[in-house]
């Protein structure tokens, strides 16, 4: 259900539309919601819309206000305004003004490295395509690929991105499994990736999604606390890296904080991913981070 939702953000939703797509009674359905979750049903969907927004208010700061909230549910751009400041306790405006002043400050006071120095591009003649660089030892390859869409078996979380509050080795565990009983971990395709549905930067309390996902066949059946879903196929930056799990924050800064600023393309609106290749050697992870791309003003 809550999956649907995703795929709908821009729908208006009955309490009996969604308890029947959960399968319970209307009466149990808001009660366990409330209890899995953390919050009631119909304020989680008002706060994923008001994410969103905020998140592209920034990402693309010539996109008109009305546009962006008819565009994630909201009548018109009075209502939109009037929740986003009860949330935010700032105007929709005033939130992309001052958001986009503190990065560009964030930008120049950085020690990470020199914008001008983190963003050569170079194309790569076998391929025939665009390539960036980083001075980043832990960042071995940047361009942006088309990926198809897969469908995937997940065990999900609701809690912080860092220092999260769940037992990660358990649920992956958990997830393997599984996967080991359905014969899908010997497929030559099958990937290990964690999902973040949710943006950190923009969301005001720690009930962030993440899901511990593998490749499966669409047409997998999944059970117990292991659902299933898809994730869009697209053009995606990705920014293989070897490094060590202290040093993933540095990588996800040097993507949104220069490389994005210093390209031609904007975050779209997709859930974003870390591709786990190969298992870690010691405690060094080879892991691409992916992140769906759309051209500037498309």
């Amino acid at each position: 259900m809550i999956d649907y939702i995703d795929r709908n953000i821009d729908k208006s939703y009955s309490l009996d539309e969604l308890s029947a797509i959960a399968n319970f009674s209307k009466f149990h359905f808001h009660r366990i919601f409330c209890a899995l979750v953390g919050e009631p049903l119909f304020q989680y969907i008002l706060r994923l819309r008001l994410e969103k927004c905020a998140s592209i208010l920034v990402s693309e700061p010539g996109r008109k206000l009305s546009d962006i909230a008819l565009h994630y549910g909201f009548s018109d751009l009075s209502i939109f305004s009037r929740h986003f400041k009860k949330h935010f306790g700032i105007t929709p405006s005033s939130y992309r003004t001052e958001t986009l002043k503190k990065s560009k400050n964030n930008q120049t006071n950085s020690n990470i490295q020199p914008i001008s120095n983190c963003t050569d591009l170079y194309l790569c003649p076998e391929l025939n395509t665009i390539k960036w660089m980083s001075n980043m030892e832990i960042i071995k390859n940047v361009e942006v690929q088309n990926f198809s869409a897969i469908t995937v078996a997940y065990i999900r979380n609701f809690g912080p991105y860092a220092g999260t509050n769940f037992s990660y080795e358990k649920s992956r565990n958990e997830l393997f499994a599984w996967a080991s009983s359905k014969g899908v971990m010997n497929r030559e395709d099958f990937k290990y990736l964690i999902v973040y549905h949710d943006n950190p930067n923009v969301a005001l309390n720690d009930n962030l999604r993440m899901s511990l996902s593998v490749t499966i066949p669409e047409d997998t059946d999944t059970d117990g606390i292991v659902g299933k879903m898809g994730v869009d196929g697209g053009q995606y930056l990705v920014c293989e890296c070897e490094l060590t799990h202290v040093e993933f924050p540095k990588v996800w800064e040097w993507i949104y904080g220069h490389w994005f600023p210093n390209s031609n393309y904007v975050p779209d609106d997709k859930p974003y991913f870390e591709l786990y290749r190969e298992q870690p050697q010691g405690k060094m992870h080879k892991v691409s981070f992916c992140v769906p791309v759309k051209v500037k003003n498309s």
